[in-house]
């Protein structure tokens, strides 16, 4: 029986409920139990999706504090010997993961997008090279497999509820925190592409006009989102970047103004329900993935479609 541990972030528990989905493809034709590690945290989210949850409620463990979050998930380790571990590559995850993975001595692949199986071994398929090619990486010599997963990229969806067994667990090895919390600031709230029902998306096809999008986007209650090579250009901010090297989107419409459809790029969209791309190349690599495409300028057609919205609201 294999054993997997996924960390439970409390941030946004559904980025470790959907890594089930990933154990699901590493174990597609084996038995396995799932683990779920959760600190401090409401655990009713959990409850009928895990075979058991590790709960620590300990006031001495507070956010972010990754050495005393490393010291209980080495200790676990200890105990149940798990055949992989898997932590969602967040903000918390991407600096977890590693020091995990050196206090463990176990090799670690970080921001893994897809699972594959070669000769009877796992392959974790993560971007490489700044998302310009694919990398598969196989781990031969350790039992226990480690990777951090890209969030928005697998969707958990569940065919039984289990049974969950509770496991109160109390470590030994915690340390004085180091952590001190010096000031407190409210943030700011962005909405998150990767939120948007509706993303109008522009690529080297509007580079000249890209602000044009934001007049589409506000008629449709959508977002703009943009491809690397308008974020390479300093057109567009990173964090509306679509594809490998950006965000993952799962939108139930994409439109697709001036995109080529690079590798890269279409990585970027998991789940799309629908999506128009406007191109003057019909033959372009995103045209393939699209239920409408419209050979044409870009900037005409946001022209129309927004005249054509306005006359039918009025």
């Amino acid at each position: 029986m294999k054993r997997s541990l996924i960390y439970f972030d409390e941030e946004d528990f559904q980025n470790s409920i959907d890594l089930l989905e990933v154990v699901n493809q590493i174990y597609k034709d084996s038995e396995y139990e799932t683990y779920a590690i959760c600190f401090n945290h409401n655990d009713g989210v959990i409850d009928g999706k895990f075979d058991y949850l590790i709960t620590i409620q300990n006031g001495e463990i507070k956010n972010y504090d990754v050495q005393n979050i490393t010291n209980c998930i080495e200790e676990l380790h200890h105990i149940y010997d798990f055949d992989s571990i898997l932590i969602p590559a967040t903000y918390l995850g991407r600096m977890l993961a590693p020091r995990v993975s050196m206090r463990l001595k176990i090799g670690l692949v970080a921001d893994v997008t897809a699972i594959e199986h070669n000769n009877g071994q796992v392959e974790m398929v993560r971007p490489a090279f700044s998302g310009k090619i694919f990398a598969g990486i196989v781990n031969w010599n350790c039992k226990t497999i480690m990777m951090s997963v890209r969030p928005n990229v697998f969707v958990y969806e569940p065919d039984v509820i289990k049974k969950t067994e509770k496991i109160k667990f109390k470590p030994t090895t915690l340390e004085p925190s180091k952590i001190k919390l010096l000031e407190t600031k409210e943030k700011e709230k962005i909405k998150d592409i990767r939120e948007s029902e509706i993303l109008v998306s522009g690529g080297g096809g509007v580079i000249g006009d890209f602000k044009h999008l934001y007049l589409l986007a506000h008629e449709l209650s959508g977002m703009v989102s943009a491809s690397r090579s308008l974020v390479d250009s300093g057109i567009a901010s990173r964090s509306i970047q679509v594809g490998q090297s950006g965000k993952t989107v799962s939108p139930k419409l994409y439109i697709a103004l001036g995109i080529y459809g690079s590798l890269q790029h279409i990585e970027g969209l998991k789940n799309v329900e629908n999506i128009i791309c406007v191109n003057t190349n019909k033959d372009a690599p995103i045209c393939s993935l699209a239920d409408i495409v419209v050979e044409g300028d870009a900037i005409e057609f946001i022209d129309k479609l927004i005249e054509k919205i306005i006359k039918n609201r009025i």
